[in-house]
């Protein structure tokens, strides 16, 4: 009766089984869509074409089976101690926009030590409701999978509501400091050493009389002169005096249903540059550099990106419901947006997305940098191509993603399982816990995404076979990669809203001998800014050319480990390591065993 009733249906057999594959090809992990030849046969032979797609789909199947991804994400934030909640905002209910969007995570080396530390970042929540335990955690890595909270010695324990964090050695004394931005007052802390660290804000010439609601911040060397710079977005101008209650205008419903309102129909704001004068001071140079030219902008995560390969760092801000930027290095100070001409303005329709999340990295190893991007929900994560002519190409969909029902947010093009190509993993959550009342298609609170890259230029879903630990559902936002336990491969550190944070431990080295090999490489700048941030790296091993570039801020609001991780597949170790200071300085490395952390200081 099945059969004959498909052979009945007045559609082809090719949309008529389109559901059913649907199904199947998102239950198998498989993206995509039938291929023009087994379409062309569905409409000249109908019951042939059935036995091809249920050939198809078995077949599938077994290609799956057969080919795991050999990767187990652990959850071991209870053994780990990062046991206490992040508050942000409300719970059940969103009043205000500014409890929605979260804040970032870092995972950086502060005390030296060789082992990655934890900072959480943290919100609070509208009067007149408590807000206990609200202000940032920072914990010391002991280096045996468990770490020490030292928040109150510190000086961290800040409440208020924080968005980004960007980690660099801005005053180059070998000690990572870090600059958190705010709904209200910006904050840069200078490491003193032994975890501590000291509000140098109004000394170093960064405060503002005015509340502004700071967004992405990175710290960058624009003019290559070993100083650390810094760029800060900002996102909106908000004052709850003046915002609309929920549902109250146009801006504040989705779906039907009354929501916090903006960004749209809010104010948007500007962003800041500050050019680092190498005595512990900045000068804003916003309108000198041309920063502060760009307008109309509700600006989110920042990176340094050189996209254009000419060895001086460009910065790419994802934007949300609103078009991206990037500013373009013109090498005398002053920076353009080239968003548009560049391709990374819109996606392929032309449309501006809610820009969240950046992952940058070489999907197709073609030797230039590629951007990944996530969105709202009902929309699709943009994955621009590095064309190496100056401009992308949106390859989202000839790679096989898809929408989903998820507000994706941090995020990071990375490789995961060692095998040389760099795959994805992304958080996400929604800013509208009303709505699942309504309609439980869109979960407040989400599973997390992890998608392999198959080396064709193609990637499939593989979250179902990485462990449970990736099913569990929890309102993300920033996250952040490094190797917390120094095994070679990348860890997952995730920040969840008013809910404990989430520490997933990269399992792939534990499969012993088939595990791929790696390298990290810590570089350790001299005549370049001390934490080697703009620097690129090239790796020649087992017959491929891989290259990472330094960063100091990636995912959402997040920074990751600064050593340049290279997973090399087999190879046993790497051929050649050219070394791209940044200022422009070469160094070269020959016949480098794998599984290693080197540290290398800048010649």
């Amino acid at each position: 009766m099945f059969f004959r009733g498909l052979l009945a249906t007045p559609l082809s057999p090719a949309r008529a089984l389109a559901p059913t594959f649907k199904v199947l090809r998102s239950q198998s992990g498989v993206a995509g869509s039938p291929g023009k030849a087994t379409d062309s046969l569905c409409r000249r032979t109908p019951k042939r074409c059935l036995l091809v797609w249920f050939l198809l789909a078995s077949l599938t199947g077994l290609a799956i089976a057969n080919d795991s991804f050999p990767v187990t994400f652990t959850d071991i934030t209870e053994q780990a101690g990062l046991n206490q909640p992040i508050v942000y905002g409300g719970i059940d209910a969103k009043r205000y926009i500014v409890e929605t969007n979260g804040c970032g995570v870092a995972l950086a080396d502060f005390d030296n030590d060789g082992w990655l530390d934890v900072l959480l970042l943290s919100g609070t929540r509208l009067p007149p409701q408590p807000a206990d335990g609200a202000r940032n955690r920072l914990y010391r890595n002991n280096g045996t999978g468990s770490f020490t909270e030292v928040t109150e010695q510190s000086g961290l324990g800040i409440t208020g509501w924080a968005s980004s964090v960007t980690v660099g050695d801005y005053n180059n004394d070998g000690l990572a400091d870090l600059f958190i931005t705010y709904w209200g007052q910006n904050r840069l802390f200078r490491n003193r050493g032994g975890m501590r660290f000291a509000d140098v804000t109004s000394e170093a010439g960064l405060s503002r009389p005015e509340t502004r609601w700071g967004s992405g911040a990175v710290f960058v060397d624009h003019d290559r002169d070993g100083d650390l710079d810094l760029f800060v977005a900002n996102y909106l101008k908000f004052d709850p005096k003046t915002v609309p209650d929920p549902g109250r205008a146009p801006n504040c419903l989705w779906k039907g249903i009354a929501v916090n309102c903006g960004p749209k129909g809010l104010p948007t704001e500007t962003n800041l540059f500050y050019r680092n004068n190498g005595d512990g001071t900045f000068d804003d140079v916003s309108g000198a550099s041309r920063i502060d030219a760009v307008q109309g902008r509700y600006a989110m995560t920042a990176v340094v990106l050189d996209y254009d390969g000419d060895g001086w760092p460009d910065i790419y801000v994802a934007c949300d419901s609103t078009a991206c930027i990037l500013y373009r290095n013109n090498r005398d100070g002053t920076f353009t947006d080239v968003a548009l001409e560049a391709g990374t303005a819109y996606n392929e329709d032309g449309q501006s997305q809610a820009g969240m999340g950046v992952g940058i990295g070489d999907y197709d190893l073609d030797g230039h940098l590629d951007i990944f991007k996530t969105h709202f929900a009902d929309d699709l994560p943009v994955l621009y191509r590095n064309t190496g002519q100056g401009y992308f190409e949106d390859a989202s969909r000839s790679a096989g993603f898809d929408h989903t029902p998820y507000v994706q947010w941090g995020t990071g093009l990375i490789d995961l399982d060692n095998d040389g190509w760099p795959d994805i993993f992304t958080v996400a959550g929604s800013v509208y816990p009303e709505v699942e009342r309504h309609f439980g298609e869109y979960p407040h609170r989400n599973p997390r995404l992890v998608y392999q890259n198959l080396g064709t230029g193609r990637f499939r879903d593989v979250s179902r076979s990485v462990g449970q630990a990736v099913q569990m559902p929890f309102s993300s936002r920033g996250c952040a990669f490094g190797d917390i336990d120094n095994d070679g491969d990348l860890d997952v550190l995730i920040l969840n809203m008013n809910d404990r944070p989430q520490l997933l431990r990269n399992d792939h080295a534990a499969s012993g001998a088939t595990a791929n090999r790696w390298l990290q490489l810590r570089l350790i700048g001299d005549k370049s800014n001390r934490s080697a941030i703009g620097a690129r790296v090239w790796v020649k091993a087992g017959g491929r050319t891989l290259v990472r570039e330094i960063s100091s801020q990636s995912s959402y609001y997040s920074h990751n480990d600064l050593r340049a991780h290279f997973g090399l597949g087999k190879a046993e170790r790497a051929d050649e390591i050219l070394i791209r200071w940044p200022n422009g300085n070469e160094q070269r490395l020959k016949d480098i065993a794998a599984n290693q952390i080197l540290s290398v200081t800048e010649e």
